[in-house]
């Protein structure tokens, strides 16, 4: 049964007020487009959980969708701050949650394991269980050493963007992988981006790349670009020049909110967005092909 939908509709339909959020992506395939229609269509009272939040949960957050947001390290990706979540944190109307990286992700295997807690060795981030109370010790009863254990995270939500995905949701993914598959199996609904909609032979024919299966997801979408100003490996480069570029806007409200009107407020869609950046850049993100080698998985 085809699963394929607008994006405007799977949001509508699968993101509601005071929901938990997992927008996935290590780096790239980071899904810019759905939170800008989640922006778009004012959803209000969400916690926001992320590793390396980036760029996307600051326009979230100043757009008024979040009133708490967990994650593991936050930062403008080797620019600086996220000056938009840490001025709503200082003023007391962000709640917030920081665990490291590795515990972030621990999280996500419990909940996807199905599994109230994952232990994890001792780290040298003692700071962080000073200032989270969820980050706590136990004894292993097999050895008697006391090891960190962390809560199970399970998202109502989890947004994926993928290189391609057949209409069931079956979905292959390459390049830097994150946490996107831990994310979608945790998670209660899944809502899947991608950049194409292939056959399912396709997807057939290199099961070993199928990370994300359709039986936990609950629309597909097709949306090209929806990454900017992340990147999609394979399809278009990060926009580096648009993360230093932010960090100017963030340094003033009001040109942080004079962008959401003309970026995010201001377009229908993906589409309309991708267009309005211009050829200049789109021929500045293009990338070159490179394949990899085929593989030959032999007779059925």
């Amino acid at each position: 049964m085809s699963k394929l939908m607008s994006l405007q509709e799977a949001i509508a339909r699968f993101v509601q007020d005071g929901d938990l959020v997992y927008a996935a992506g290590f780096t790239h395939l980071i899904p810019f487009a759905a939170g800008h229609e989640i922006i778009r269509q004012r959803k209000r009272n969400l916690i926001l959980a992320r590793a390396t939040p980036d760029l996307i949960y600051d326009q979230m957050v100043a757009a008024g969708c979040a009133r708490k947001i967990i994650f593991s390290y936050m930062g403008n990706p080797g620019v600086g701050s996220l000056r938009m979540v840490r001025a709503a944190i200082e003023r007391g109307e962000l709640e917030w949650e920081e665990y490291s990286h590795f515990g972030m992700i621990s999280r996500l295997q419990a909940g996807a394991a199905g599994l109230p807690f994952m232990p994890m060795r001792q780290t040298g981030a003692t700071d962080l269980e000073r200032a989270n109370p969820n980050i706590r010790r136990i004894t292993d009863p097999y050895s008697g050493e006391e090891v960190i254990v962390v809560p199970a995270l399970n998202p109502d939500v989890a947004i994926v963007h993928v290189q391609r995905a057949d209409v069931q949701g079956n979905a292959h993914l390459w390049g830097i992988i994150g946490e996107q598959k831990e994310a979608a199996f945790a998670a209660r609904r899944v809502i899947l981006t991608a950049e194409e909609i292939v056959d399912e032979e396709v997807i057939r024919s290199d099961p070993n790349r199928t990370l994300i299966p359709g039986f936990i997801v609950s629309a597909v979408c097709h949306v090209p670009y929806a990454c900017h100003p992340s990147y999609a490996q394979g399809y278009y480069d990060r926009d580096n020049a648009f993360y230093l570029q932010w960090d100017k806007i963030s340094e003033s409200p009001q040109a942080v909110q004079e962008w959401l009107e003309e970026w995010v407020y201001g377009v229908r869609d993906r589409q309309e967005y991708w267009e309005k950046l211009g050829p200049e850049v789109h021929q500045r993100l293009r990338v070159p092909p490179r394949w990899s080698q085929p593989v030959n998985y032999g007779s059925y």
